[in-house]
């Protein structure tokens, strides 16, 4: 069988861009090539000439909810990861807070047999933290296991970790990454009582932010930040969401830290005024908070201290969303749109392209040690997403997806569009199009996330 030459596409990778050709068979990138292609490669591969197209590693989304088991209503693996292969997402990494929860080594192995059997990209899967297990995420292999999640603030699942012994064990022992939902308990309760008593019982969900707000956040973060410091724990801070919290990062080389941040894109999208005319579709665990936080998160993107931009693709049922404020449910999806927005952000010039490959593909690779993925590289596997750069379309109903059959994008008009996506070296997505072909892994991580 022939190899795949990806003929003279412009090659975003490493922090550059240039006009190259990728080289790829057995699952695996053979070779780049910067300029011309050797005739003898030419001639006995079978070529696809993407001049005038963009070709970047697949992304990794670190921080998604697939819903897979037991809440499959919303959601599951087999619709969520093809939403994810047409968004040029080829591998993701899966939250705790399903039916049952995955707190225990044998949920994380039959999580992992469904994904075997159903994902369609590349997966892994977050052991959850609890107060009472402890011995579970000791006996972990983190070789296999991408971290542990730990919710500092209650969201979807219940799975708050407020036990202080438990969290100064957790954060002391686990040899592996760490990552956090931080937002104050406290706090929250605090706010929503107040709120509610100035409101006379009814709230829109214009108070999101004023209830889950900036305060809760940086409290929580700072609580997390100081543990970490502590028992030098290696730490990653999930859906950052405020100005304030980002005076907790250092800007350094994302290989010499120790604590990590990752945004959402929602949270680089939207600001705190689409309440108005979302309501509900962005309610979101962090609350979309100010225009002045948005263009902070933006701008520690563009500099190094944001590390990863994810998604927190958090599938509910468009009645989920619906009626009281308090009632609706938090998350929406967006895993099929994430690179596409990022890069239309890119267009206006907040950041650059080769910025956005770096924080959705190259650093969740670096940070989560995941072995031969996320770069454009000789001997590293295919993932890879070729874009078409010069088209614009507008998002109807139709073209999505993801189980639960809404957007908050929809009618967004888009100025890229994936053209293919390969996985393992195998085309998965063709012009919108699922070719049928089943090439997923699951993912590797080197030593022990340390």
């Amino acid at each position: 069988m022939k190899s795949q030459l990806l003929y003279n596409a412009l090659v975003i990778n490493e922090g550059t861009s240039f006009t190259g050709s990728v080289l790829i068979g057995s699952g695996l990138i053979q070779a780049v090539f910067k300029g011309p292609v050797p005739e003898s490669v030419l001639n006995n591969s079978d070529v696809l000439d993407v001049s005038n197209k963009w070709l970047m590693p697949g992304v990794i989304d670190d921080h998604v909810h697939f819903r897979e088991p037991g809440l499959t209503h919303k959601a599951d693996m087999a619709t969520e990861s093809l939403a994810a292969l047409a968004g040029g997402v080829t591998s993701f990494m899966d939250m705790p807070n399903t039916v049952p929860q995955t707190t225990t080594i044998q949920a994380w192995e039959e999580k992992m047999n469904l994904a075997a059997s159903k994902s369609l990209a590349n997966y892994a899967f977050y052991l959850g933290a609890t107060n009472e297990n402890l011995s579970e995420i000791r006996k972990a292999d983190f070789n296999r296991i991408c971290g542990v999640k730990v919710f500092l603030g209650s969201s979807t699942g219940n799975m708050l970790v407020d036990n202080e012994k438990t969290l100064g064990n957790i954060f002391r022992s686990v040899p592996a990454l760490v990552a956090v939902h931080a937002e104050s308990e406290d706090i929250i309760q605090a706010n929503k009582q107040a709120y509610l008593k100035q409101a006379g019982g009814v709230l829109s969900v214009r108070f999101h932010p004023l209830i889950r707000s900036s305060e809760a956040c940086y409290a929580s973060a700072a609580r997390a930040v100081d543990l970490a410091s502590q028992y030098q724990t290696n730490l990653h801070l999930l859906h950052v969401s405020t100005a304030r919290e980002l005076a907790l990062f250092e800007n350094k080389p994302l290989s010499d830290k120790q604590i990590t941040a990752e945004v959402c894109v929602s949270h680089l999208w939207f600001d705190d005024t689409a309440y108005d005319w979302q309501g509900n579709a962005i309610k979101c665990n962090p609350a979309i908070k100010t225009t002045e936080d948005r263009t902070a998160l933006r701008n520690a993107v563009a500099s190094g201290l944001i590390d990863i931009i994810a998604t927190d693709h958090a599938p509910h049922l468009w009645s989920e969303k619906q009626g009281d404020y308090l009632k609706a449910a938090s998350g929406c999806p967006s895993i099929q749109f994430s690179l596409l927005l990022m890069l239309d952000l890119a267009a206006q010039g907040l950041f650059t392209k080769e910025t956005v490959v770096g924080r959705m593909c190259h650093a969740p690779a670096i940070r989560f040690r995941i072995d031969r993925r996320g770069f454009i590289r000789q001997g590293y596997h295919a993932d890879l997403v070729i874009i078409n750069p010069d088209i614009s379309w507008t998002l109807s109903e139709n073209q999505i997806l993801s189980k639960c059959a809404w957007s908050p994008f929809v009618n967004q008009c888009f100025h890229h569009a994936i053209y293919q996506t390969y996985l393992n070296g195998r085309l998965v997505v063709d012009n919108g199009v699922y070719t049928g072909v089943r090439a997923s892994e699951n993912l590797q991580f080197l030593s022990s996330n340390t």
